[in-house]
């Protein structure tokens, strides 16, 4: 497995993977890898030959008052499962590799950023963008995966790639839980058992709604934890539906974590 920290090495390794006719998977994330991203790595290794991984906290998508700096890293052990994994690339750069000067570049999705977490989190999808555009730009033509977890951005990505005609085929995976339910997250470490026995209230409300009940009903599920938001939107165009197909998505603050979930409806 080959490491580097340097964008210009991994531009130039994946350049020549192409160049002997093979077919780059990439799986961007920001480290303190668990079974979730093991998945993705998975599809990848069978869908691809040449398996890239990036390892980045992005500060940019981060909020002044945001977890940027207690954010889990956990460098050593991610390189463990990647080569575990079969991973053939992983690309670990620091913040000033990829932002060697304040970025004055802004990439913005209108119409599909301003709810849910954007509303939530303003500046945030602007960021993840912003990088992502810069990641695809340094691995070249890919196959790029991400979890369906995050659906919101993985819609976006697709609308990125689309419109600035980036040399990525995007494609989403299924979310991927513990035992009990609930959706894995790096922020899940943050929970102390008590928490997460709370946070199970958001992936039953979304059980539940999936298996019939209504929003207000899923909403009083979710008397113990502070609720962002609990919304049925379009798939497509985020835009809030009365009845499926449809996405139901969530975001809860349990303590001191912020956790998203979502399942789709017929």
């Amino acid at each position: 497995m080959i490491t580097t920290a340097r964008s210009a090495e991994t531009r130039k390794i994946c350049d020549a993977e192409r160049v002997a006719g093979v077919r780059v998977g990439f799986v961007p994330t920001m480290g303190a890898l668990h079974a979730g991203h093991r998945s993705l790595i998975q599809r990848a290794r069978d869908e691809t030959t040449f398996v890239v991984v990036s390892v980045f906290v992005n500060p940019t998508q981060f909020g002044p008052h945001e977890d940027l700096t207690a954010y889990p890293r956990t460098l050593d052990d991610d390189l463990r499962i990647c080569e575990a994994e079969g991973v053939d690339l992983v690309f670990h750069p620091d913040a000033d590799e990829i932002y060697p000067e304040p970025p004055r570049a802004t990439i913005h999705i209108e119409g599909l950023t301003e709810t849910m977490e954007g509303a939530h989190r303003p500046g945030h999808f602007d960021g993840v963008c912003l990088v992502c555009t810069k990641l695809f730009s340094i691995v070249g033509w890919c196959t790029a995966y991400f979890g369906q977890k995050d659906a919101q951005q993985l819609r976006v990505i697709k609308q990125l790639g689309r419109d600035l005609d980036l040399p990525v085929d995007v494609v989403g995976c299924e979310t991927i839980r513990d035992a009990d339910g609930l959706a894995l997250s790096s922020r899940n470490a943050y929970l102390s058992t008590d928490e997460r026995a709370r946070a199970l209230a958001l992936p039953r409300a979304l059980r539940a709604i999936e298996n019939g009940s209504s929003l207000e009903e899923g909403r009083s599920m979710l008397a113990d934890v502070e609720v962002d938001y609990l919304v049925m939107v379009d798939p497509d165009t985020l835009e809030p539906v009365a009845h499926g197909p449809a996405l139901v998505c969530g975001a809860i603050g349990v303590g001191a974590t912020r956790l998203i979930d979502n399942v789709t409806i017929a």
